[in-house]
């Protein structure tokens, strides 16, 4: 056949499908944890929030109307780009055909998924530009830290008092499941360790069956979704690690395809096939109080 082991325009197309339900189908881990805007068209996306209000006594009876003004603001979220590319070997082509959702469309977005979880998780703990404006009409856009105290450090106690505390920080900023919250933290091997080490959290009382069986904390305990996630950032000190837990609102996260992943030739590569594409991803924090950060030493 002329086209066996030839990549036809028709293949092409199957590639870019197949990669796109592998895609849909293999959701990274903390996309599935935060709030997914979608396709994401321009260079931002924002985000919008507005403070707390409370009702006052109403005084007299034709008395003035007293205005009470939320505080508001606009985050502002940068889309980056980020690029793969894969070169095809000539003998690895009849395979390609013969199995198209193989180990490349495997790699493609493995790695896209990777990315996608740093982005997430480097805006839960990063800063976020954020522009409110006056009553006077002034706008100002300052960069937004999140505060010291939605950050426990960690020299405040052991792992099972700093959970303790971060559900607490949840409680008291009515950021928990009694105002219709997820909760998610994200766990390390070390993390891992030092929980199954401790004969108190992996007593009959603290910790669930599945657990004590599988030898893990996946799942929900202690009011948290349990995540595992490798790549965390340096604590406050060296030999540290900084951890993070946050309501399923606290993050937004955005894509915009640039050029796919596709199959496409090289004619500046004696014609050689590869694979890969161009991603716009970014994610932005909505709420300094839904987030808070835990260091622990490694």
């Amino acid at each position: 056949m002329v086209n066996e082991n030839k990549i036809t325009a028709a293949f092409v197309q199957q590639f870019h499908d197949n990669y796109e339900l592998a895609s849909q189908q293999n959701e990274s881990r903390l996309l599935k944890t935060v709030v997914n805007r979608g396709k994401i068209v321009g260079e931002s996306f924002t985000i919008n929030d507005m403070g707390q209000v409370e009702m006052a006594a109403s005084g007299a009876r034709f008395g003035d109307t007293n205005w009470t003004i939320p505080d508001a603001g606009t985050r502002s979220v940068l889309m980056n780009d980020f690029d793969l590319f894969i070169p095809i070997e000539s003998r690895d082509i009849p395979k390609l055909k013969a199995h198209p959702n193989d180990k490349y469309i495997k790699l493609l977005y493995n790695a896209k998924n990777r990315k996608v979880d740093d982005i997430i998780y480097q805006a839960a703990i990063g800063s976020i530009n954020r522009k409110s404006v006056a009553d006077n009409g002034t706008a100002t856009t300052t960069p937004t830290a999140l505060p010291a105290g939605q950050i426990i450090l960690s020299g405040f106690g052991t792992l099972k008092q700093k959970i303790i505390k971060a559900k607490s920080i949840f409680r008291k900023n009515e950021a928990d499941e009694h105002n219709g919250e997820q909760l998610y933290i994200l766990y390390t091997s070390d993390m891992l360790s030092s929980i199954l080490g401790d004969t108190t959290l992996t007593s009959a009382d603290f910790m669930a069956g599945k657990m004590l069986q599988d030898g893990g904390v996946g799942g929900k305990w202690m009011g948290f979704n349990w995540i595992p996630y490798e790549k965390l950032n340096q604590g406050a000190a060296a030999g540290e690690l900084r951890t993070v837990a946050y309501c399923g609102s606290a993050i937004h996260f955005g894509e915009a395809d640039i050029t796919g992943f596709d199959i496409t030739t090289r004619a500046d590569k004696k014609n050689i096939k590869q694979v890969g594409g161009v991603h716009s991803l970014a994610a932005g924090r909505a709420n300094e109080k839904k987030v808070v950060a835990i260091d622990f030493v490694v």
